[in-house]
């Protein structure tokens, strides 16, 4: 039954749907703690700290933290294999010619599928710059996050990719909230407005908070 579902281009939407929402869930959470930069040092090291004694004593030192790893790598991995497949099924049943022209779409929607590689690179070169400190500027320092921070936006480059990065973002969920609230049945003519206003609001809150990071260090409110 699984295997149905998933090899149905339904089901590959619902999958999109379902691991999209987890993905933004935690976007939502991950904002909301990048902004705590701006209470300085302190505080900011205190959270991170906290995210890896998360459940304690009950879970050990970082397997919440690791469980969250697992579960949005998984909702990653989901998400762009059947974006990628459901792609792949679109050019296959294209026909080589159209009667008539079809509807000029979104900024949005036509850039979704470079708006999922653009963010994927992204995810990889932030992961190697504040995770691991492989490709760091200016000296990692294991266990100082707010300083690993300020390094990385020191950079001209650091921001350009940070930035460009955050914009797709915005894009990709003004589009993708709307379209996994469809898949999932629950639009409507009477809620689609207020699904596209809800959608317009996550992008811009979103794209602005995780941007206002940046700019802080970039105009030295937060050094």
């Amino acid at each position: 039954m699984a295997r149905t579902v998933w090899d149905s281009s339904v089901g590959k939407k619902a999958v999109m749907a379902v691991s999209g929402i987890v993905m933004l869930l935690y976007l939502v959470v991950h904002m909301i703690g990048n902004l705590k930069i701006f209470f300085g040092p302190g505080e900011f090291n205190h959270y991170a700290h906290w995210l890896r004694t998360l459940g304690e004593p009950f879970m050990h030192y970082e397997w919440t933290l690791w469980l969250i790893r697992v579960v949005l790598v998984a909702a990653v991995v989901a998400h762009a294999v059947s974006a990628y497949q459901l792609s792949r099924r679109d050019l296959r049943a294209r026909p080589s010619k159209y009667v008539h022209n079809k509807p000029r779409a979104s900024y949005a929607t036509r850039t979704m599928r470079w708006g999922g590689v653009i963010l994927g690179l992204f995810i990889v070169w932030h992961l190697l710059d504040l995770t691991t400190g492989t490709v760091h500027a200016g000296g990692f320092q294991e266990g100082h996050p707010y300083q690993n921070v300020v390094d990385t936006f020191s950079t001209w480059y650091g921001n350009v990719v940070y930035i460009v990065a955050m914009l797709a973002l915005g894009l990709h969920v003004r589009h993708g909230f709307f379209s996994a609230a469809q898949t999932l049945g629950a639009g409507s003519r009477t809620r689609n407005r207020a699904f596209r206003a809800v959608a317009d609001v996550l992008a811009l809150l979103l794209t602005a908070g995780f941007v206002a990071v940046p700019v802080g260090v970039m105009t030295g409110v937060v050094s």
